[in-house]
């Protein structure tokens, strides 16, 4: 397995970590609500960018049709806060339930989804998504090498509704911006199960550009070489998190388009790059549910996931 060169953080001191405001941010309660509407038009521009959808696996481009269940995992193309380029962080993402200075370094960790069937969402509805910071924890801090979770619930209610549809955990990881460029080895990740199904793509700049747009993400990293590589110490843009998350839903209902998803919970553990051929490897591993695993060409695995399902 090949090693990348990419920040390590140094040992930091507390008073570098401006500890009160950091604090005040922890105790203060956060929430915001997002209106939205479930657009075809805006789901055709994510279908024609997932590679299971997009027409060219010898099943023809369907596009959505208003009143349809909403595709797995597909609210993550709404719900987007829309704040002035002059109030984003200096890495061009949003500043929304995120730690003060000097925690400006973002990392897309784990998350979850519950879907409730008896609420489902259909395209063309008008939905409403509340976040809220569900738990803050500060690790690392003894030892010198800090880092904050913040973990994010999001729940999606139709209009008119009085439960939501879906509830999303999410959880972002914070550093500092003090790293000094240092050589890792990808994590790794044991106890996979035999693979019964795959699905192979290379997510190019394109896909990154478009994914990018439909989430109303300016992380550069996704975009920026330079920023990449000069900054954050990867040899290459990083592919979205939530991209890669989206990627292992799709392959299982590619796989198996009549389950019913219940639960979705994912993680994280190796960054996945632009240009490099990915693999979503699956397995039915009970009658109600799936492990999911992506990996790149030299089998360091990016993410994992697991799938609670009806069929």
């Amino acid at each position: 397995m090949h090693s990348w060169a990419r920040p390590a953080l140094r040992f930091l001191s507390t008073s570098s970590l401006n500890l009160e405001a950091l604090d005040a941010c922890i105790a203060s309660p956060k929430s915001l609500a997002l209106t939205d509407a479930f657009h075809s038009s805006h789901l055709s521009d994510l279908y024609i960018t997932l590679p299971t959808r997009d027409g060219t696996r010898g099943r023809p481009f369907a596009p959505p049709v208003e009143g349809t269940p909403l595709g797995y995992g597909h609210h993550l193309a709404f719900f987007h806060p829309r704040n002035p380029e002059a109030l984003l962080r200096t890495d061009g993402t949003d500043a929304d339930f995120c730690p003060p200075e000097p925690f400006t370094r973002r990392m897309w960790a784990s998350g979850t989804m519950t879907w409730n069937k008896e609420r489902e969402l259909k395209v063309g509805e008008k939905a409403t998504a509340v976040s809220t910071v569900a738990k803050v924890e500060k690790k690392g801090f003894e030892v010198g090498k800090p880092m904050i979770f913040v973990k994010q619930r999001i729940e999606v209610t139709v209009e008119g509704q009085s439960e939501p549809g879906m509830v999303e955990e999410r959880a972002h990881v914070y550093q500092p911006f003090v790293a000094s460029i240092g050589s890792r080895v990808p994590r790794q990740v044991n106890d996979l199960s035999k693979s019964e199904f795959s699905l192979s793509y290379t997510p190019t700049l394109t896909t990154l550009f478009r994914f990018s747009a439909l989430t109303f993400n300016g992380h550069h990293i996704h975009l920026d070489k330079d920023y990449a590589q000069k900054v954050e110490g990867y040899p290459e843009r990083l592919v979205h998190g939530p991209l890669t998350a989206l990627m292992l839903l799709e392959s299982l209902i590619y796989h198996r388009p009549r389950a019913k998803l219940r639960t979705f919970s994912y993680r994280a553990h190796n960054p996945i790059f632009v240009n490099c051929a990915a693999t979503i490897h699956g397995a039915i591993v009970a009658k109600d549910k799936a492990e999911l695993w992506c990996e790149n060409d030299e089998g360091v695995v990016g993410m994992t996931g697991v799938i609670q399902f009806d069929e």
